[in-house]
């Protein structure tokens, strides 16, 4: 008797599919069997200095290294056992393999041996995220057996368009709104800050060393999300109404105290001030930044780099509609 992959939807990518049925058609129907060392995510006692990590390594070799980077970085110990719990079980099924042998045949068995989503979900993170360490942090290998992956398939919306005048309306409307509620919606839509990039900014984080063209650091205090970090200039004309802000409010340090909620009633606020028939959210305002790039000439790697996207292969077809938006008219 065999088994089957459980239900969809699952990748978008048809050929990442059928290795995962392929997979599942050879196995049997029933538990599998995982032998783990000690306690769930353990791989043994490491003694004395760890050998160096090479694309060569063996994947013991390389938990134990991925093991030491997540503690070091203060991951939270359930965290760290379910990664290890996982790469245990991808172990099992790769035998001697070594990190760079590892392929998405591999990658397909451990994911169709889930018995739901959701497991089937945490092993495709726990993979990525060693995956991750290998490519990105420590470079020993060149590329990531996960890619064309997805936890299950989302069908993307396009984009909601602010074409030039509703941007300049929502500016105008903003004015008239709180002291903070125009720089916010100025960052958010010039240089396409998120929500928690945005109530994470500080005064220092911007830069005025050069009064017309003042830099916006865009910092995270998570070591696993500082690859997001990035710095993007503005303008006279944000530096004109940052240091209106400035004036008006006075902000010791954090640049907008204020909440996720608040932020999200502040765009409403000012769109209906604004007298816009579309839904603008702050996502909404990040989307306008990112089109308008794409059309004064921005690439998909340039556009993942400012909107502060890792390159995998889902932010990579995010930011292709920005593009097609943002191509000349036919």
């Amino acid at each position: 008797m065999r088994k089957t992959p459980s239900r969809g939807p699952y990748p978008t990518d048809p050929d990442h599919w059928r290795l995962e049925v392929d997979a599942a058609a050879q196995a049997p129907a029933q538990l599998p069997l995982v032998s783990v060392d000690g306690s769930p995510g353990s791989f043994g006692a490491l003694l004395g200095v760890l050998p160096a990590l090479e694309a060569a390594s063996s994947l013991d070799l390389a938990r134990a290294w991925f093991r030491r980077d997540l503690e070091n970085a203060g991951r939270p110990p359930n965290t760290i056992e379910s990664y290890l719990y996982d790469l245990a079980i991808l172990d099992k099924i790769t035998g001697s393999k070594t990190i760079n042998e590892i392929d998405a045949g591999d990658i397909a068995r451990l994911l169709s041996g889930a018995d739901n989503r959701s497991t089937r979900k945490r092993r495709l993170t726990s993979v990525r995220q060693f995956f991750g360490f290998l490519t990105g942090l420590v470079k020993v290998l060149e590329s990531d057996p996960t890619d064309g992956f997805f936890p299950h398939s989302i069908t993307l919306k396009s984009p909601t368009v602010l074409f030039a005048n509703e941007q300049a309306a929502l500016i105008d409307a903003a004015r008239d709104d709180e002291p903070w509620s125009l720089s916010a919606i100025w960052l958010m839509m010039r240089l396409g800050l998120s929500r928690q990039e945005l109530l994470a900014l500080r005064r220092d984080h911007i830069d005025l060393s050069e009064p017309d063209r003042p830099i916006v650091h865009i910092s995270y205090e998570a070591a696993a999300k500082r690859g997001k970090e990035r710095r993007i200039a503005g303008d006279a004309e944000f530096a004109t109404i940052y240091a209106e802000y400035l004036e008006r409010r006075e902000p010791p340090d954090t640049l907008f105290p204020y909440g996720f909620q608040a932020i999200n009633e502040m765009v409403a606020r000012v769109s209906a001030r604004a007298e816009l028939t579309k839904h603008v959210s702050p996502q909404v305002l990040r989307h306008a930044f990112a089109i308008d790039r794409a059309k004064l000439g921005a690439d998909e790697r340039q556009l993942l780099a400012l909107l502060g996207l890792a390159d995998d292969p889902r932010n990579r077809e995010s930011v292709r509609r920005y593009l097609k938006l943002a191509a000349p008219p036919l």
